[in-house]
């Protein structure tokens, strides 16, 4: 069984494309249709639906995609003991990030991860829109969540600490709340439908319907509006350092928490044959962020 055509293969699976699986293996699509088709004659099935909009796995297809996995991984590993392989990842990159945090924090790394990785080349999409992974054909996606349930693998990036803030001119006019319950008389800015705020208080969680006279569809946005003194907002601490660190912003209710269980996370299609060029943006990026995010070291 030919190895390139697994390789291949397993790569369609993510892509469902044979012209992009092909093109990240240095294949033509004709050629990387030749491959596919000489890999069912030799297993004597049919493991693609072809249509002339996309190709997914059969019944078949997919019963064989976790073998053909376990074939290329055994054969890296083996590689690997003797030192033989590639030293440094190659090929196409295709990564998905939330537009804010990836303006903020993915694009000033870019530079660093290039120079270390000097053989990928990287198409990066900013979207604040849910994509599907293997629909889009991704190998890769930054998510700023709770992470649910579902088929992808995820690695923790960075905690996603999240604060209630406004300006000190905006407290100033207005007040400072000292509990949840105060907010009731507060301007509250909102992402549309996320106008329940909950804290984590003494006896369990407190949920607050807050309300106020601008509502926004953009985090940094909201942010921004905070920092004219327009009401109180919950910001991202990786949104908001930087304003908190120059005082154009202050955290308030800290002795009340938000109640979150949010973080950010690479995830990805599969956790087996991870592509070596996954693995290093990944690793790259967990540990330029570390443990204590740089946007948590100042001290709201």
């Amino acid at each position: 069984m030919n190895l390139e055509h697994l390789k291949l293969f397993v790569r369609l699976a993510v892509t469902q494309n044979i012209s992009q699986a092909g093109q990240e293996l240095g294949l033509s699509p004709a050629v990387a249709s030749a491959h596919l088709a000489k890999l069912e004659d030799s297993l004597g099935v049919r493991l693609l639906h072809r249509t002339t909009r996309k190709v997914s796995l059969t019944e078949e297809g997919q019963a064989f995609l976790p073998h053909a996995e376990d074939v290329l991984a055994s054969a890296e590993q083996a590689r690997a003991a003797v030192g033989a392989g590639e030293s440094s990842p190659r090929g196409v990159l295709r990564v998905t990030a939330p537009g804010s945090f990836g303006r903020q924090h993915v694009l000033p790394a870019l530079a660093g991860f290039l120079a270390a990785f000097p053989h990928l080349q990287l198409d990066l999409r900013l979207s604040d829109t849910m994509v599907d992974l293997v629909e889009g054909g991704f190998d890769v996606a930054i998510r700023n969540a709770a992470l649910k349930d579902s088929s992808l693998i995820a690695r923790k990036l960075a905690a996603d600490r999240r604060i209630v803030c406004a300006a000190p001119a905006y407290l100033a006019a207005h007040g400072t709340p000292q509990t949840p319950a105060d907010l009731s008389t507060h301007q509250c800015i909102n992402l549309l439908g996320l106008d329940h705020w909950s804290f984590t208080g003494p006896s369990g969680v407190i949920s607050v319907k807050t309300q106020g006279r601008l509502r926004v569809d953009d985090g940094t946005a909201m942010r921004d509006a905070c920092v004219a003194g327009l009401g109180l907002s919950i910001n991202s601490t990786w949104s908001a350092y930087q304003q908190l660190a120059r005082g154009e912003l202050v955290q308030v209710l800290a002795d009340y928490p938000l109640a979150s269980d949010t973080a950010l996370w690479a995830v990805y299609p599969s956790a087996r044959l991870l592509a070596p060029k996954v693995r290093a943006f990944i690793d790259f990026f967990a540990n330029h962020f570390g443990p204590e995010p740089y946007w948590d070291r100042h001290k709201t």
